[in-house]
Formats: structure tokens, sequence, C-alpha cells
């Protein structure tokens, strides 16, 4: 096994094409992909595996920390034959927004086990300091050709997290034309998700129980009643089908564009049992909190264009998705990269990412007594309006034994907005919106 034996270096077109597939779980082969010259025979090609690994770290100060690290393994084989794995090992920690409102007072929340409870300070997003989790994650797909200018793509896909259960399975078909500097491609996925939250399944818009295990026996056996009355269910899942298709074109042999179009429905139970929401009287005062309630289908749809162009020595990377859904959440982002040769075995590479969303038909930061209560309401931020941005940089080198070597560090900022909910007295002068800084750290090496 030849650990230094590197690949032939994929052409623009067809890292656009993996790059996109992604999105969906599938990688298609492009035809001509290894076309770029080199000395390595196909031999050489046939017996070498390539491996990647990488080292991620993100944090977001005083909320959620992840550590992720990730390893990937490329052989391929006779006939141009691909095996690609892949294996994700993260973990999660801190403190996440449960969705109630911030207050003027101390507030006490119960632990999503029912076991304990926890507080927040006068003024300050309520956060759930219990949040961790350990995620493994594997990914296996295999490509070959098919037929002249086909070339088909099939992998499996494993996720398991403590209370987290992912399966799924895809495929991609790409046909090469005109010359093989167009190509169409299809791909289709499909997840079977199973989740068994710690506590249990809250009933929607149940109020959130007392907790046990800290007072007498006997209030603990009154409490622990409480809190089962208020869930429906040990566990839930979802399914999430997934169709794209996609257009790839080299212009000329500076420049690639690529297009594409995907379709998402998703069945099942689609709430956060550990967020909930905050009933609140005439004046913002808090009186009770409630479990979120959210529609049980999703049907997401999103355009997606890209443009590479290499200059004489520069490669600007423009990226554009729209998505849009049928629970009124729509969001623009745009992606742009610069790679920068340094020298001829390093460059940098600066990083500027915007994104815009609107809020779901059915955010609402806080519910009112006054009001009747709705069908859907959920105060999880990440379903409301908000604006964010990232801006980093990346150092690359190549190494004396041909390895790669890279850097990446970045700055993210996200601001959630009002998106036209009057606050009462008292939730006028805490911060319902408040803002989410984090940094991002990444080392990679290619072997």
């Amino acid at each position: 096994m030849q650990l230094n034996q590197k690949k032939p270096a994929i052409n623009i077109k067809a890292a656009l094409t993996i790059a996109t597939s992604a999105l969906l779980g599938t990688v298609p082969a492009i035809a001509n992909a290894a076309n770029d010259s080199t000395t390595v025979t196909k031999a050489q090609l046939e017996s070498a595996w390539d491996f990647e690994s990488a080292f991620l770290y993100y944090s977001e100060g005083d909320r959620v920390s992840a550590a992720e690290a990730i390893i990937s393994a490329r052989k391929t084989f006779a006939n141009d034959e691909v095996l690609n794995l892949k294996l994700t090992i993260d973990s999660l920690t801190g403190a996440s927004a449960n969705g109630a409102a911030a207050q003027p007072n101390v507030q006490t929340f119960t632990r999503p086990s029912g076991k304990g409870s926890y507080q927040t300070k006068a003024g300050e997003t309520p956060l759930d300091d219990t949040f961790k989790d350990t995620r493994v994650q594997l990914n296996a797909q295999w490509t070959q050709p098919l037929a002249a200018n086909y070339t088909g793509s099939a992998g499996v896909h494993i996720s398991k997290e403590y209370d987290y259960l992912s399966l799924g399975i895809n495929g991609n078909l790409a046909y090469d034309f005109n010359q093989k500097n167009s190509t169409f491609s299809v791909g289709l996925s499909y997840f079977q998700d199973s989740f068994k939250p710690e506590g249990g399944i809250p009933l929607a818009f149940a109020s959130m129980p007392l907790a046990y295990g800290n007072d007498s026996d006997t209030d603990n056996s009154v409490n622990k009643a409480g809190f089962d009355a208020t869930r429906r269910t040990d566990s839930d899942d979802k399914t999430t089908a997934d169709i794209m298709l996609g257009f790839t074109q080299v212009i000329n042999r500076r420049m690639v564009m690529q297009f594409n179009y995907s379709y998402s429905k998703v069945d099942g139970y689609l709430n956060d049992p550990f967020k909930v929401l905050s009933l609140v009287n005439s004046e913002g005062i808090t009186q009770d909190y409630l479990y979120e309630n959210r529609p049980d289908t999703r049907v997401k749809q999103s355009l997606f264009a890209q443009t590479k162009y290499h200059f004489e020595q520069n490669v600007i990377d423009v990226s554009y998705r729209y998505m849009w859904d049928d629970w009124e959440i729509s969001s623009h982002t745009i992606d742009t990269r610069l790679r920068i040769p340094l020298s001829s075995s390093s460059y940098i590479e600066p990083h500027l990412r915007f994104y815009q969303q609107s809020a779901a038909e059915f955010y609402q930061p806080f519910l009112a007594q006054a009001n009747s209560m709705p069908e859907f309401a959920s105060a999880d931020y990440r379903i409301g309006e908000m604006s964010a941005y990232t801006v980093g940089l990346k150092y690359g080198m190549k190494l004396s034994d041909g390895n790669d070597l890279s850097f990446r560090l970045e700055y993210y900022r996200q601001d959630p907005k009002n998106s036209g909910h009057l606050a009462p007295d008292a939730l006028a002068n805490v911060d319902l919106y408040e803002s989410v800084d984090a940094i991002i750290a990444q080392v990679s090496y290619s072997f």
C-alpha cells in the first residue's frame, strides 16, 4: 500500500460537480476527472490509497462548543472504479438557547430528563446547560463508469448519537456530452432517522412540569407522575427524500459553471423536544413554559449556481443559493473564495460568506396569554428571521514529501431579527434577539 503516492489533480468541472452533489451525499465521478497531465501511471493510481484528515474546532463562547475529527480514504481500482470512505467523530458541549424569553427576574427550568432543574439570571437569554452529545458518522460511496459517457454512484450513510440514529442511502447518475465539456446529473437519497431524547417526547403545548429528584420521596412521586403526564411517547422518527438535478458546463479553459435544483420532502417528527415557548401576560411577565409544536411535514426547494474562474495565477470561486419551503422560510447564501498563490508550494485563500433568512410562518419569540393558542408555534431562533456572515482565511502548503497541509481560521456572526412581533413592557427591556458569535479553526492534512 502506497501512502505517499498522490492522485492526479482533479479538474475544475469535476470538483464542482462533486462539491455540489455532496449536498445529497452523492459523489458522481466525472469521466474526464483525471485528464490533467500527470506522471502517475495507471498501475500506481490503482494501487494507492489517498487519505485526507481534518480536525475542526467551533466555539460560540459561553454557548455551544464542538470538536470534530474527520478522516476520509479514496481508492481507485481498475476501469476507473472509485471507493470513498469517510469517518466523522464529533463532540458537542456547552449551553444552547431553550427558546424561552429573557425576563427581568431569575427563571427556573426543569431539565429535559425531568431530574433536577437549572436557572437563568435576570435579563439573560435562557440557556440549557445540559447540552452534550457525541456523534459517530460513516459514509461509503462507490463510483464507476456504466457505459460510454455514463457514470453511476451509490452510497450508504450511518450516523449515531446518544439519542439519535440516522440511516441513509443515495444514488447518482452523471452523463457527459459535448466532448465531455457538459455534464448532466441526477441524484436521489433517502434517510430514516430515529429520535429517542432523554425524558421522552413531550406533548405539544404541554406545560413544563416540576422537576423531581431533589425533594422528598412524596414530592418525587407526585412530580414524576406530573412529568410523565406531559410525555406522549419515548421515541419518534422522520424520513427525508431528496432529489437533485445538476448541470455543469465548461465555458473555456479558464472558466466552469454549475447549476443545481434540489427538492426535499421531510415527514414525521420535526419538533425539537428540548425547545419551549414563554407564555406571557400583558406586562410581558412569563406565566408558564410550553413545549413547541411544528408541522409534521416540510418541503424544501433550492436553486444553486457556482462559478470558478482561473486568472493567470489566482482562482476565484463564487456561489449563490436560494432556498424556499412551505414553512415560508426563504434564504439567500453568497459564498466567495479567492485562492492566491504565495509560491509554487503555498497559497492563501480569503473566504467571505453572507446568509439571510426570513422567519417561518409559525415562528413566535413568545406566546401572549390574551391570544388564542395557535396550531403551530416555535421560538427557536434558528427558524426565525436572521442574517449571518462568515469571514476567514485559509493557508495551505505542499510539504517536501508531496503531502498537503492547511490551516483555516474564521469568524462567524449570526444576528437574529425581529420579524414584526410587538414586545410587552418587560420584554421590551431585554434582548429577545441576542447575537451569536463563533470562532472556527481547522487543520487539514492529506497524504
